[in-house]
């Protein structure tokens, strides 16, 4: 599969999200897809690596340091529920927005090798994409575009940036960015709005 192949698989996961900004997927739907993705995801890595399921699908979405351990698209699910159950929706979905979209572009300018950092380039164009996400779902949730709401979007917008420009390796485990991205971003994000409310 190619790369561009593989972000639009990657960005497939926006459309939730904005079904629920488009008014179209109830907040309670979201939570649930994402849950019910979790549990499958869990079961197919479960055959994967525990069983050695071995699919040609596999081949197609996994990487080569993903070949052992968790596979991208299960961290995806992982992060996007996790998400979904701890944070407001407009917390939640900027952040959902930016893996789902964020990452794909900053994927396609560029790449890095585990435990680089991706160029500037890269980073600012992932800043200045998640930061647009993130100000774009406040406002159509009806939060508006205040201070408050532009402090919080855009240090959910570094948090995603700093999560996309480095794969560190802990204990041997390269942390994912699709585990990492919506965490830090609706952590960040809380934070502020938190202190500033």
């Amino acid at each position: 599969m190619s790369e561009l192949q593989r972000r639009l698989v990657h960005a497939s996961g926006s459309l939730v999200p904005l079904g629920y900004l488009a008014g179209v997927v109830p907040w309670t739907a979201v939570v649930g897809l994402f849950v019910v993705g979790a549990v499958v995801a869990s079961v197919l890595e479960v055959l994967r690596l525990g069983v050695g399921l071995d699919w040609a699908i596999y081949d197609r979405l996994t990487r080569e340091y993903e070949q052992d351990n968790p596979a991208g698209y299960a961290l995806y699910m992982y992060s996007m529920a996790a998400v979904a159950l701890v944070f407001s929706p407009p917390v939640a979905v900027s952040g959902m927005l930016m893996l789902a979209i964020g990452d794909p572009v900053s994927g396609l300018l560029g790449s890095s090798s585990v435990g680089e950092i991706k160029g500037a380039p890269t980073l600012l164009a992932m800043f200045g994409v998640c930061l647009a996400l993130a100000l774009g779902a406040f406002f159509l949730e009806g939060g508006g575009l205040g201070p408050t709401v532009v402090a919080a979007g855009v240090a959910g917008a570094a948090g995603a940036t700093v999560a996309d420009g480095v794969k560190p390796v802990v204990a041997g485990y390269v942390v994912d960015d699709n585990l990492s991205i919506p965490p830090a971003a609706c952590g960040a994000m809380w934070v502020v709005l938190w202190v500033l409310r």
